[in-house]
């Protein structure tokens, strides 16, 4: 396939996490030839959202049927579970629970069943001695099983996706943050943090945390802000992680777009609870200590997030005591864990998610790709979105490809 000469790239990806990766790799394979170049800012791949999380593969039961979300984690799973074997990278197949403590929630369990249905997915309602069976120290009125729930290792499927990149002629730079975009007719120039110039046909923004702002770097007004919230972990002492078999959830709140706090065991077989949800004082803030007065100022300055808080306050006010408090985060986990101590309970590293919010306030509760002349943005990305990784990455592909005027299937 022909490319018109004079640029560095046929089309420049920014961001080395999960997302681009995979834009990058469908690229290459759906037209081969195509220049392809991932400019990463840190020194590595996938050292933020991608690999900072849980390691949950999911099923895609939660979502809004005929929505991306729904679409791509049911495909999205089932792929990377394959992409996994055959790319030797560790993973499992568990299965989850979702267990109901109160019987308010029973309504939304009943009502997740039909979501999984919908969405062609296999859901098994389970009492209390069905879930005792699955997990002995698990106690609940009722819960589902979930069979196509896994987990595995993002990051090292990040690694790989980036080795196939490379072997397929494309180019990461790393350490090679974009400080100016600029376009004119059919070029788009990106100048890089090291004083590098470098020229395309085609931009996607795959930035995460930062996918707000080069947006915004390239002329375009994105619609939205990115609000970052962390997600706080703790990890069961080793001599306690037989309280844990599997994955266990709550039955989630649908007026907001966490999961709650749930328990994971890990591929390494390490039992993770968590996230705790609290508002991060900068885009990478990992613990309270990280402030980066941009940031901050970039979210104060926001009205949808001041709608936000005006909306969720109560839900806000409960993370923040469980962040502040170990006693307060382990008396939420003994709802479904009751044998757990508060000294079972030992700090893990945290994550941040890349929540878009509206301007009304408003969480985007699903994934938001938007494309402007020349250019790809993925907006909204957070959980499912590794799992969902490859499909969306053949998405953006086909869109940033339509951009140079290549029809292919992806």
């Amino acid at each position: 396939m022909a490319f018109a000469a004079g640029y560095d790239s046929d089309v420049l990806v920014i961001g080395g996490g999960i997302i681009g990766l995979s834009a990058a790799y469908a690229i290459t394979r759906a037209a081969p030839g195509t220049r392809v170049t991932v400019l990463e800012k840190e020194r590595g791949p996938a050292l933020h959202q991608t690999g900072r999380n849980s390691g949950v593969i999911h099923s895609g039961v939660y979502y809004r049927p005929g929505s991306l979300k729904a679409r791509f984690a049911v495909r999205g799973a089932a792929e990377m579970v394959k992409f996994c074997a055959e790319y030797d990278i560790p993973h499992e197949v568990t299965g989850k629970l979702i267990v109901a403590t109160e019987r308010s929630e029973l309504p939304r369990l009943h009502a997740l069943v039909q979501r999984g249905r919908e969405n062609g997915i296999p859901v098994r309602e389970l009492g209390p001695p069905q879930i005792v069976e699955h997990e002995p120290h698990v106690r609940g009125l009722a819960a589902i099983h979930v069979g196509t729930t896994g987990v595995c290792d993002f990051g090292a499927v990040a690694a790989q996706l980036a080795r196939l990149v490379e072997a397929a002629g494309g180019r990461i730079r790393y350490g090679s943050e974009a400080r100016v975009i600029g376009r004119r007719r059919s070029e788009i120039a990106v100048r890089t943090a090291d004083g590098a110039v470098l020229r395309a046909r085609a931009l996607v923004n795959c930035a995460g945390l930062h996918c707000d702002r080069v947006a915004r770097l390239a002329g375009d007004d994105p619609g939205m802000r990115i609000v970052p919230f962390r997600g706080e972990y703790y990890e069961l002492v080793p001599e306690r992680r037989h309280l844990v078999r599997g994955l266990v959830y709550p039955v989630p709140d649908p007026a907001f777009p966490f999961l709650g706090v749930h328990l994971t065991r890990g591929i390494e077989g390490s039992v993770h609870i968590g996230p705790n949800a609290v508002p991060a004082l900068a885009r990478e803030g990992y613990d309270w200590r990280t402030v980066r007065p941009r940031d901050l100022a970039s979210t104060l300055a926001y009205p949808g997030a001041w709608q936000l808080a005006r909306h969720h306050w109560r839900y806000g006010a409960g993370e923040l005591h469980r962040s502040l408090s170990k006693r307060a985060f382990a008396d939420t986990v003994r709802r479904l864990l009751p044998e757990v101590a508060d000294e079972d309970l030992v700090a893990a590293p945290a994550g941040v998610r890349a929540q878009a919010v509206l301007p009304d306030g408003t969480l985007a509760d699903d994934f938001l790709i938007r494309e402007t002349p020349g250019m790809v943005h993925v907006l909204n990305a957070p959980s499912p979105a590794a799992t969902a990784s490859l499909p969306i990455g053949r998405e953006v592909a086909s869109r940033a490809l339509a951009v140079l005027g290549v029809g292919v299937s992806v």
